[in-house]
């Protein structure tokens, strides 16, 4: 791992912790356990630390997509409720920092840029695989599901009463996916009106 990596490991541990005020450069030094002066040599501003943190996030996430990959719709909703379950517990973090710099993003335009990048590199992976599973329209649907996936992440992450468990969980996705990937019904012709029918 390269310090810069590390540094941006530290950076999202400390986002998550600390909160988008407590996002310092002496914040990721103490917690990466480097000297004062690390991270600010690596990324010289604040806003090179988010973008930072911002690219560091989508590389994770890039990582683990091809783990999802099936030509079946239903293993490909098992795999999906799989990592949704990483994510909500050893990948916990990650997604509370995400969630900061989401909110934060929408008053600084430059790191709104930078997530909508990493967004959209994102969602044209989840399309390969949708469109690998025969998938009609895969850009439009992968927008569609990795949004109300986020929707359903941040709802687990942000209760405990309502927690799902493993079983439900993949309920939920299921619903999701065939919600999702369903083909619109065809619709029936207009019937003719009587008088045109008589001509």
């Amino acid at each position: 791992m390269s310090r810069r990596t590390e540094i941006a490991d530290a950076a999202i541990t400390a986002l998550a912790t600390r909160g988008m005020r407590g996002l310092t450069h002496r914040a990721v030094d103490q917690t990466a356990g480097l000297p004062e002066g690390s991270s600010s040599y690596y990324y010289r501003t604040r806003q090179a630390l988010l973008q930072a943190v911002v690219e560091r996030l989508a590389e994770l996430t890039a990582d683990e997509l091809p783990a999802l990959s099936s030509a079946d719709l239903g293993e490909f909703t098992v795999r999906s409720s799989k990592l949704i379950q990483e994510w909500l517990t050893s990948g916990r973090e990650r997604q509370l920092a995400r969630y900061e710099l989401t909110l934060e993003a929408t008053r600084r335009p430059e790191l709104r840029r930078a997530l909508d990048t990493s967004g959209a590199t994102i969602r044209f992976r989840v399309a390969e695989l949708l469109r690998s599973a025969g998938v009609a329209e895969p850009e439009r649907k992968a927008h569609e599901f990795t949004a109300y996936l986020d929707g359903l992440l941040f709802d687990q992450i942000m209760t405990d009463s309502r927690r799902l468990d493993s079983e439900h969980l993949t309920d939920a996705i299921r619903t999701l996916v065939t919600a999702v990937t369903a083909r619109p019904p065809v619709q029936a012709r207009p019937a003719k009106p009587l008088s045109e029918e008589r001509s």
